[in-house]
């Protein structure tokens, strides 16, 4: 497969890797660019790599409400200075993030926050759904697991497509933003509300409504 200086160089923008890193990045992994990212990380050649084992402890707590205050977001992102928390880019970065949290409701930051019952309780309910489909019992392991993975991705923030776009996740994200930045930047936690979740809200009686709307 044909390396195209283009795609290097959105290799290096996405990772911040030097840019023959990048090229070998791409040529041992068959120009496969998501392996290529892989590659790259594993080798401690990414940007974000280097920097992820430094210590953030700096950066801002800063909240997201939409739809007129039906969704509303609190989120902390750790930087390593307060001079980058400072910075436009981490602020915006802060931001797209809260709203992204508004947006897609992840239940975690990262896959390793999941509590076990969940994830056993999700794996209950996709195997009882495979035997009703019919699936042979002895692939079900295999069906599973790879459902189970799906669906990991799904509620983990980190690892969610991003909404504003879809092309990156919101790890990819973070990656471009460390390199840019030049510091570790850790999203630590965050809280989601959304107005009336929880409460059995009362259904309406249609009969009602009609009576009162023609009344008089």
């Amino acid at each position: 497969m044909t390396i195209t200086a283009e795609t290097v160089k959105e290799l290096r923008e996405r990772t911040g890797a030097g840019m023959m890193d990048c090229k070998k990045a791409l040529n041992e992994t068959s120009g496969n660019f998501d392996a290529a990212i892989d590659w790259l990380r594993k080798k401690g050649l990414s940007a974000a790599a280097k920097k992820a084992g430094r210590i953030a402890a700096e950066g801002a707590v800063s909240s997201y409400i939409h739809g007129e205050g039906r969704v509303g977001v609190l989120i902390e992102v750790n930087s390593e200075t307060d001079f980058v928390a400072r910075n436009d880019k981490f602020r915006e970065f802060v931001k797209d993030v809260a709203m992204h949290v508004a947006a897609m409701a992840p239940l975690v930051v990262r896959q390793e926050e999941l509590p076990s019952e969940a994830i056993e309780r999700e794996t209950s309910v996709l195997k009882s759904k495979a035997l009703e489909e019919g699936k042979k019992p002895e692939f079900l392991d295999k069906i599973i697991a790879g459902q189970i993975s799906k669906w990991k991705a799904e509620k983990c923030l980190l690892d969610q497509k991003f909404v504003k776009n879809p092309d990156i996740t919101v790890n990819d994200l973070l990656n471009q933003t460390i390199a840019s930045i030049g510091e570790n930047i850790v999203v630590r936690r965050f809280v989601r509300f959304e107005l009336g979740e929880g409460i059995e809200k009362k259904e309406s009686n249609f009969a009602d409504e009609v009576a009162q709307a023609t009344k008089g």
